[in-house]
């Protein structure tokens, strides 16, 4: 079991002792110390609370919006959510931060504290470290009873949110009703069986095979959509004929499609397929982390634009979007971030903007994989012993391949003419993280085995 505390906020196992897994003592210690510190220059001391669907949910919930309340802090609490319905709520309702309660594709042992700023974007890793700072010390006075926040209940934003989608420029929906797509939608049992049907209703979409979207929190499978777990909305697409199957995580910032014959679309290629889309209508840059496919810089050149490689995390691709002013970014693992609406992954938007893109191409989804550019990855990982020097380890690595063309901004990145190799090592374990792509499934398990080798080979010597 484990507490895990980076630059994604505070997520643990539920249960156990405080300081090991996410108990209520660490939920209200960290809770206060982010309530404090981030309505401390702010005029409006209120927080926006949402949640997914997981069974602690309501129970980190109570905690939380307690907390809140205990140290002088009005509460927006928007129930059952999504990770980028927070986002945009926040800004909307004018509040100084928000806390997303969800521990995103983990097992649903785990939960989470995702904090928010007052632009409904994920805080710094500075900011991330003052709170820990604080939470750990405890050094801060709690709200007499007259000064104790107050809650709000507010049902409002999954219309507001499915209202904004459909304002997008790019959103045509007179286009996908035409289209008459059927579409079959596996929500993990969490709030995306809530927001993707009432979405796909709002876009015109008259067909929807609804499997797994009771939002009760009893995950059916691992909720990490990943191929192997995404068994029953292949199996329903076939039964049904559907046109589409939509994938997503529990809390709805991760989207992955599945094609008519029941074979993965690609969660890397959720966010090509969108930029893709979107630089037909808009020149511009495009930014994604050093481990996603290569396939975005392509179709980003393609358009005549120009493809930025950010550190691996969201808040790291948000601030190079911004840098380079991005019109599209994400990450390779179904994120889609589109500034055009807000800075945070939204599997809400990706939906309009792809159904829209499959819509105006009239074309089958596997058609459409079908030109894209065709990429493989292969994922692996050495562990190490926890007292190796594994920053040296990446030193010698990078002094192998010094004359390459290479990045260390997030561990070590090599990129060959035909293949790049992607070596992270892990915040919270002794192992290194083998990322590698090539124009074939055997180029890049190759690539990947033979860095795995020369590791093995220096940590031998």
């Amino acid at each position: 079991m484990a507490l895990i505390k980076s630059i994604s906020g505070i997520r643990g196992t539920i249960g156990g002792r405080p300081g090991d897994n996410l108990t209520p003592v660490d939920i209200v210690k960290f809770t206060a110390a982010y309530g404090k510190i981030i309505t401390a220059n702010s005029t409006n001391k209120t927080i926006v609370v949402g949640r997914d669907a997981r069974i602690s949910g309501e129970m980190v919930a109570n905690l939380v919006i307690g907390t809140l309340q205990s140290i002088g802090v009005d509460v927006v609490d928007l129930g059952l959510s999504t990770t980028p319905t927070v986002e945009i709520a926040v800004p909307k309702l004018g509040a100084a931060g928000g806390i997303i309660l969800t521990a995103s594709h983990n097992p649903g042992q785990w939960n989470a504290l995702k904090l928010l700023n007052e632009k409904g974007e994920f805080i710094s890793d500075a900011e991330g470290k003052e709170v820990l700072t604080l939470g750990e010390s405890l050094d801060f006075d709690f709200a007499e009873v007259e000064e104790l926040g107050k809650v709000t209940k507010d049902d409002s934003f999954l219309q507001k949110h499915i209202d904004d989608v459909l304002a997008l420029e790019f959103v045509d929906v007179e286009a996908i009703k035409k289209a008459n797509f059927k579409v079959a939608v596996d929500a993990v049992n969490s709030t995306g069986g809530i927001f993707i049907p009432a979405l796909l209703e709002a876009l015109g979409v008259q067909t929807v095979y609804k499997i797994h979207c009771e939002p009760n929190g009893q995950f059916p499978h691992n909720p990490e959509p990943l191929k192997e777990h995404l068994t029953d909305l292949s199996e329903a697409v076939l039964k049904n004929g559907a046109d589409l199957g939509i994938a997503v995580d529990p809390d709805v910032d991760r989207l992955v499609f599945m094609m008519e014959n029941g074979e993965l679309f690609g969660e890397e290629y959720t966010l090509v397929a969108v930029s893709d889309f979107i630089l037909t209508h808009k020149k511009g840059n495009t930014v994604s982390n050093l481990s996603s496919t290569r396939a975005l810089r392509d179709v980003t050149l393609k358009h005549g634009g120009e493809y930025f490689a950010a550190a691996v995390g969201e808040v790291n691709v948000v601030t190079k979007m911004k840098e380079v002013d991005a019109v599209m970014g994400g990450e390779g693992n179904g994120g889609v971030i589109y500034p055009a609406s807000h800075y945070g992954r939204d599997a809400l938007v990706g939906v309009a903007l792809f159904l829209t893109h499959l819509a105006q191409l009239g074309k089958k989804a596997s058609e459409y994989r079908a030109e894209l550019p065709q990429y493989y990855m292969s994922k692996n990982k050495i562990t190490l012993t926890p007292e190796l020097d594994i920053d040296d380890l990446l030193a010698k690595m990078q002094a192998k391949y010094a004359h390459e063309n290479h990045s260390t901004i997030d561990g070590l990145k090599i990129d060959f003419e035909n293949e790049w190799v992607h070596l992270r090592k892990s915040n919270t374990e002794p192992i290194i993280r083998i990322y590698s792509e090539g124009g074939s499934v055997e180029a890049a398990e190759a690539i990947a085995k033979k860095f795995m080798q020369e590791m093995e080979e220096i940590v031998g010597k």
